[in-house]
Formats: C-alpha cells, sequence, structure tokens
C-alpha cells in the first residue's frame, strides 16, 4: 500500500458530520478566517497553509523549555507521524474522534492531519476546560491536556482511547483515571518530534515509542530519540531517561532541572513523584543559592500559606527533604497548562 502524500484527504474523513475533500476544505477554510469564531481562524489558516504549494510548515513551540521559538516542519513528516499514531493505538477509517485543543499549537494541528489522513469522523469543538460538557457522541479518539481529563472525569465513559499530553499526567489523576473503562495513555514528544513519539498505558511505568522509532540514550543519560520518518536529524533531549531497550524508557526528569545540593544530584521529579498524594495544591521542587551547599532544596506551594505536618516527607530519602518552603499566589504557565518553574520563581 501507497504511503499517503499531505496532498491526500481519506475519503472517509468527516469535519462534523459533512464529508468533505481537499477543495470543500479549502472553502471551510476561507469562511473560518471571514466570519469563524475565535477559534475556528486558527484552523482556516492552518488549512490553507496545508494545501498550498509549500512542502513545510511553520510552527511555535509552546516555550515550555525556553523562549518559544519557529520551527519549520515538513508536512510529510507530520502525514508520517499520523500513521504511526493510527497504527499504535489501532486507529481505523470512520472511527470517531474530538478535537478539542487549540489548533496554534502543534497536538491541535496534529489531531486535524490525524483525521484527514487515517479518515477518521472528527468533531470539532472549542477548546475549553470543559470540552466535553454537553456532550451526547461516544468518541472512539480524543486528545487532552491533564486539565481537560481532571474536569472531564464523569465523561470520559463515552471514550474509548484517550491521549494526555502537554503536561505530566500527576498520581492523583492516575488514580481517578485508572478507574474508568478508558484506556488511557500519557504521551511523550515534544514541537520537533511532532507531538508525540512514545507513550504509556497509565498503570505502567515505561513509555514505548511509536512504529519506525527508537531511543538510546547519551553520556548525560539523556534520551535520544531516532525517527528518520520524522526527522532527518537525531534528536537529543534534556530529559533523563532510564532505558528499558531500544522500544521503552523509563521517563525521571529535565536535566535542566537537577540540583546539586553539596554534592548530590537530585532530580526534583522524582521527588515530587513521592510527594504527590501528600500535597493538595500544585507545587514544585526547586533550589535556592546557598553559601554551605551551593544550592538547597525548595519547595514550592502554589497559593496561601499553610502548615504541611512533617509526615508528608516520609517518603523521602534524607537528601530529598526541602529545606524551605515557598508559598506563591498563582504558578506561571504556558499555554497547554505546564508550570514555568523559572518564570514563576522571578
Amino acid at each position: 500500500m501507497n504511503t499517503p502524500t499531505y496532498e491526500n484527504v481519506h475519503n472517509q474523513f468527516k469535519l462534523n458530520g459533512f464529508h468533505l475533500d481537499r477543495e470543500d476544505l479549502c472553502r471551510v477554510a476561507y469562511s473560518f478566517i471571514k466570519e469563524g469564531e475565535d477559534f475556528e481562524k486558527p484552523v482556516g489558516d492552518f488549512l490553507l497553509d496545508w494545501f498550498d504549494s509549500k512542502d513545510y510548515i511553520e510552527m511555535f513551540t509552546s516555550g515550555s523549555t525556553g523562549e518559544p521559538k519557529t520551527v519549520i516542519v515538513k508536512k510529510q513528516a507530520m502525514v508520517n507521524s499520523a500513521i504511526a499514531t493510527g497504527d499504535f493505538f489501532d486507529l481505523k477509517p470512520g472511527n470517531s474522534a474530538l478535537q478539542c485543543l487549540p489548533v496554534k499549537y502543534v497536538a491541535g494541528k496534529m489531531m486535524l492531519v490525524r483525521a484527514m489522513i487515517l479518515g477518521l469522523d472528527l468533531e470539532f469543538v472549542a477548546p475549553s476546560s470543559h470540552p466535553m460538557r454537553n456532550n451526547e457522541i461516544d468518541f472512539d479518539f480524543v486528545a487532552m491536556v491533564p486539565l481537560q481529563a481532571q474536569n472531564s472525569i464523569q465523561e470520559l465513559q463515552k471514550v474509548k482511547k484517550l491521549i494526555i499530553g502537554g503536561a505530566a499526567v500527576n498520581k492523583t489523576l492516575e488514580k481517578q483515571l485508572l478507574k474508568l473503562k478508558t484506556e488511557v495513555y500519557e504521551t511523550y514528544g515534544m514541537t520537533e518530534t511532532i507531538t508525540h513519539i512514545a507513550a504509556r498505558k497509565l498503570g505502567e511505568k515505561a513509555f514505548t515509542v511509536l512504529p519506525d522509532v527508537t531511543v538510546s540514550y547519551d553520556d548525560r543519560n539523556c534520551l535520544v530519540i531516532h525517527a528518520p520518518k520524522i526527522s532527518d536529524e537525531v534528536i537529543i533531549t534534556n530529559d533523563i531517561v532510564e532505558l528499558v531497550n531500544e522500544n521503552q524508557f523509563i521517563f525521571l526528569g529535565r536535566i535542566d532541572n537537577v540540583i546539586n545540593s553539596g554534592g548530590i544530584k537530585l532530580i526534583p521529579e522524582q521527588i515530587e513523584n513521592k510527594l504527590m498524594s501528600k500535597i493538595q495544591q500544585r507545587f514544585f521542587i526547586s533550589s535556592k543559592s546557598d553559601d554551605e551547599l551551593g544550592e538547597k532544596l525548595i519547595l514550592v506551594v502554589e497559593g496561601d500559606k499553610v502548615e504541611f505536618e512533617h509526615t508528608i516527607y516520609e517518603d523521602l530519602d534524607k537528601y530529598e527533604k526541602p529545606k524551605e518552603i515557598l508559598f506563591i499566589p498563582k504558578f506561571k504557565e504556558t499555554a497547554t497548562g505546564k508550570i514555568m518553574r523559572k518564570e514563576t520563581l522571578v
């Protein structure tokens, strides 16, 4: 079977119940741009870009790991990514899907591409923190950010497979989602990999890579991604991992966040996992300069000051216990809900 190209629209593709081909989609794009609602205009822009004569799209990174920047992405690489997702999650033409992510960012763009290439029946709603409110439809496949999943627990019985990306799924949310019949996966990816290249079924520890992707790690123990159908270059990340094999890895944390306290290297994400069920407010682990230790570990909590019982630290190793607690009224975050650690502390 020939691989579809970005010029194809699958003959079973539907948008809000209507079969649309390439020409129809261009007409829809113009009407979205001219008289659509705010969330529809970026869809119109994207569709016109998708069907223009260029073989690439310009996209913005979310800015969760630095300044947002423009990246150039090949359209065929996006098609290949969509096919890999379809194979991994066993999506079939005619499957129903919900598009509730902003098309301004790569995850929202990719949901549209998957639908057009794989022939999905796509229901398109305004991005919101309660995307399934008043929904009557059963969906085979939905992508959300954690906040949307948290707010849709009751309605998720109408979803067969849910993928969650944009920010990590915390332990409390994972417990709630594991009670559902829905198959739920946390995804791993970045703009440079054109959305996810791996997924972890909730309840499991390791991420498994999508078809045609292999992983290794460098001398910093950071993940290295080999995905020739998506990127000509090998992608070197700043994510510290434990490699299970060339197809599976366990995410430990970001090297940028590692704290060297008195010569002991501490990974904030691992400490946060141990505290997740003990602290109700949002929080993260960071550090402050310290004359004696170089950096001292601190706990940063969102909201008003509260007194914590000392028992919250009972699962922590000796060096993992915070030396100070900082309360901040409101954390700064990216559009996808990821906490911006450095900016929050400025």
